[in-house]
């Protein structure tokens, strides 16, 4: 009892409720008036609105309750729990905003339409999965096909985002469904990007005879710690100590420069990091070097 109620908890179903009120203004404000459709569970209550008239805050709550009491075992609870919230959250601010008198006129140009709805409802998303919510039963769906049938999860939900958009062509043309694909493009990236972390980096290896050497001019100029890996070459099968440093992007020249003065004949492979916590990104960093190291020598 005492973790559900610990301050992450709190801090989480503040960010839960806050993510659904951002989601369910980009999806009154932007997809509707527009007839931009959507995947999912949200996609077919867009559906049941355009063809039935049925409030998306109602076909929300009974699309998904059911799933989320079915898929119960599968979620776990604080899944469970957080999946309620974010169904009961989004359920609750769709239901508040079609009630706020607010028009919002872009000139009726679908290009900026698909993109800021993207952008909107894909922050109210991604910080929900950041904490480990959802909006919807969706996952559950997915959940419950995986373990009968043995479809991974991610096809699942491709699949069934993919039959949901054929069946919005029941009340959308087909130039409105090019721009729900740029919407869903949006959408997409966006989550990825606060799912990967708000600080981009790269990894960096070091293959060099004089990684001894190498190592402490890039911890001192730069001031970031790094990590030696045991490696063997391939064509001389002679045991070499590999560097694997982590730098922001704006930093990859500094150390290709110090790493060629070092030894011109050195091997450096740059790779991508979806994402970094620790000293340096997540943490605060030296606020100046030159200081820093003044106050080392007095």
């Amino acid at each position: 009892m005492k973790e559900l109620f610990s301050l992450k908890t709190f801090r989480d179903i503040v960010v839960i409720v806050l993510g659904t009120a951002i989601y369910g203004f980009g999806i009154v404000f932007f997809n509707i008036p527009n007839e931009l459709a959507e995947g999912g569970i949200t996609g077919i209550t867009l559906i049941l609105r355009a063809l039935l008239s049925i409030d998306p805050a109602i076909s929300t709550l009974f699309l998904n309750i059911p799933l989320i009491l079915i898929g119960g075992k599968i979620l776990g609870r604080r899944s469970l729990y957080y999946t309620i919230l974010g169904t009961l959250g989004l359920s609750f601010w769709l239901w508040f905003w079609q009630r706020i008198s607010l028009v919002i006129d872009l000139q009726h140009d679908l290009l900026i339409v698909a993109l800021l709805a993207g952008l909107i409802t894909g922050v109210g998303s991604g910080i929900i999965y950041k904490v480990g919510g959802t909006t919807g039963g969706s996952d559950v769906v997915a959940r419950i096909i995986e373990k009968n049938f043995g479809i991974s999860i991610g096809r699942s939900l491709l699949i069934f985002d993919v039959v949901v958009l054929i069946l919005s062509l029941s009340y959308i043309n087909l130039n409105k469904m090019m721009y729900t694909l740029i919407f869903a493009y949006v959408f997409s990236r966006v989550i990825d990007s606060i799912l990967d972390g708000g600080y981009s980096a790269k990894g960096i290896l070091i293959f060099s005879d004089r990684n001894a050497e190498i190592a402490p001019l890039l911890m001192n100029e730069l001031e970031r710690g790094l990590t030696f890996f045991n490696g063997q070459g391939g064509y001389s099968n002679d045991d070499k100590a590999i560097i694997y440093i982590v730098v922001s992007p704006r930093e990859i020249s500094e150390v290709k420069r110090i790493v060629n003065e070092a030894d011109p004949r050195s091997f450096v492979s740059v790779i991508n990091v979806h994402e970094v916590q620790g000293e340096g990104f997540s943490y605060l960093k030296p606020k100046n070097r030159i200081f820093s190291r003044n106050r080392k020598q007095i």
